[in-house]
């Protein structure tokens, strides 16, 4: 039985490795997320056919045809040099696919090319204080004033709110329809007056998350996605491209081939950990998840050039599955390191620059945010394998 892809795919493999041997000097410092030099490498990365591969040239992206198996090659290949995938964000992995799909052609022009080059951060004005789960029950209204929305309410956990240049933002429009009808989606400027943010700071000590406040916030009535009250539907969309961009498998991957490596170089009683029989164990349960994880992703990119392919059970188990499976895996790591797995900040002793730690507490977030893992396996329930829905307490 012959597994391999191909000669097209053994070159185009080979070209990917030339790429990475050429330009692996050009990638950011680690820990780099913004400047001069993370922007210049996504610009090389989209250049080249590694970042926004199918997004069309008009809009700024290298514009390939889908090809799951070399989207797959590039991601094994970065994976395995360490190499720094570009940057992402809500306004690359979640808003930029919704603008091509729902997005007028003025949009597309002025928001995709420079969210995907990283000349504009997003954030995502979804939760509220009394709307988290229940997103649909949100309050923050916009009334429409001659020509703008007149916005008033409040955000919360609004992940990036204190860097962003622009929000996509839900907003009741329609307060006398159902819950679900009567929501618009909006894009508007973050330095607009009438905007506050406050920071929250996390369990990681940064100030990952923010309240955000509107008082009588003006915007143009023309920048909304879709239809006026049908703002659900894109709402939906974006959860959608959200759950399944808080783990993605080429990260796990890379995390895991960083969990190797490190089982290599630490000890204990002079045993190397990776020849110890109980991490050994550990570590390759947890390389069968990520595999199971890659497959499954591989699944779901088929399906999007396959149509006839029905993936909703398999897009439901991501988030679930992902960050849980990526706190387990920064989990392994630190209990490989022992006690200096226990050192956090400006610890001289810590490995990787602390990154385990944090991403420890980061994902044990995840697994809270964008659906915490109780409402993700209702919804695999009652909508992927069709369960009754669990009975509600009648009111009083």
């Amino acid at each position: 039985m012959d597994l391999s892809f191909g000669s097209e795919y053994t070159i185009f493999r080979e070209e990917v490795q030339d790429f990475i041997e050429n330009n692996k000097e050009k990638q950011p410092s680690r820990g780099a997320t913004g400047g001069k030099e993370a922007l210049a490498w996504q610009k090389i990365l989209i250049e080249n056919g590694f970042h926004s591969r199918t997004i069309p040239k008009e809009y700024g992206g290298y514009g390939a045809e889908p090809d799951i198996i070399k989207s797959r090659i590039i991601s094994e290949e970065f994976s395995k040099a360490q190499l720094n995938t570009g940057m992402g964000g809500q306004g690359i992995s979640m808003l930029t696919p919704v603008l091509l799909e729902m997005g007028t052609e003025e949009q597309k022009q002025q928001f995709v090319k420079a969210t995907i080059q990283g000349e504009l951060v997003w954030c995502q004005g979804y939760s509220e204080p009394g709307a988290g789960s229940d997103l649909a029950s949100l309050s923050t209204k916009a009334v429409l004033d001659g020509d703008d929305w007149v916005i008033n309410g409040q955000k919360i956990w609004t992940s990036t709110a204190h860097l962003a240049d622009w929000i996509f933002c839900l907003v009741r429009t329609e307060p006398d329809a159902p819950k679900h009808q009567g929501i618009s989606f909006l894009l508007f400027r973050m330095d607009t007056p009438g905007i506050e943010i406050r920071p929250l700071v996390d369990m990681t000590g940064a100030a990952n998350f923010n309240e955000v406040f509107f008082t009588d916030v003006r915007v143009p009535k023309d920048q909304i996605v879709g239809q006026r009250g049908q703002g659900w539907s894109v709402a939906n969309a974006i959860l959608g491209h959200e759950r399944g961009s808080l783990a993605p498998p080429d990260a796990a991957q890379s995390r895991l081939n960083g969990i190797i490596r490190l089982m290599q170089t630490e000890t204990i009683g002079g045993e190397k950990l990776i020849d110890n029989a109980i991490f050994r164990d550990r570590l390759m349960k947890i390389q069968g998840r990520v595999l199971a994880l890659s497959f499954n992703d591989m699944r779901l990119l088929s399906a999007r050039i396959n149509k006839t392919q029905d993936t909703k059970l398999a897009g439901m188990i991501v988030k679930l599955t992902g960050t849980e499976l990526r706190h387990e895996l920064e989990a392994l790591a630190i209990d490989v390191m022992g006690e200096i797995g226990l050192s956090y900040g400006d610890n001289p002793y810590t490995r990787g620059n602390g990154s385990w730690q944090y991403s420890y507490m980061f994902y044990l977030g995840l697994i809270i945010g964008g659906g915490t893992s109780q409402i993700q396996k209702n919804i695999i329930s009652e909508r992927g394998l069709d369960m009754p829905k669990e009975p509600k307490v009648a009111a009083k």
